[in-house]
């Protein structure tokens, strides 16, 4: 298997709020959609879905069960500690719920956690290890 992502899938539980969120509050541009099924957004080199909670589960073959912590989050790495808060900022107005506010990192850096309308985490970092090119690329020194 080649070590590779193409694309997150993020189920929801509302499509319809989930796509508000994501092109209208934070902005991003809807790169394909199908009406009450699915919303695409192309990012930097991968695809993000929204895709109904339950339609994902029984496409995967497992239950729809739980609503706890899932053991996984997102990250935006951006250039500067000064766009991490704007990020976290702009994803509160959008209707976002800031889980842990930016601070200095132990490991060198600067981040924070927001949850999107489903719960999803998203960590803003600035990673100063972490170089970041103009197509939006993070990279590891």
């Amino acid at each position: 298997m080649d070590q590779r992502m193409s694309l997150i899938t993020l189920g929801v539980e509302d499509l319809a709020r989930a796509r508000r969120f994501y092109a209208e509050g934070l902005g991003w541009q809807v790169g394909m959609a199908v009406e009450n099924e699915v919303v695409f957004f192309q990012l930097n080199g991968m695809i993000l879905s929204l895709y109904s909670r339950a339609d994902l589960a029984k496409d995967a073959g497992v239950p729809d069960a739980g609503s706890g912590f899932a053991g996984v989050s997102l990250a935006h790495n951006v250039g500067s500690e000064a766009e991490v808060d704007a990020v976290l900022d702009e994803a509160q107005r959008a209707g976002g719920r800031i889980v842990k506010p930016a601070a200095k990192a132990e490991w060198g850096g600067y981040s924070g956690y927001f949850a999107d309308p489903d719960g999803h985490l998203w960590e803003v970092a600035h990673n100063p290890y972490f170089p970041i090119d103009d197509q939006g690329n993070t990279w590891l020194a």
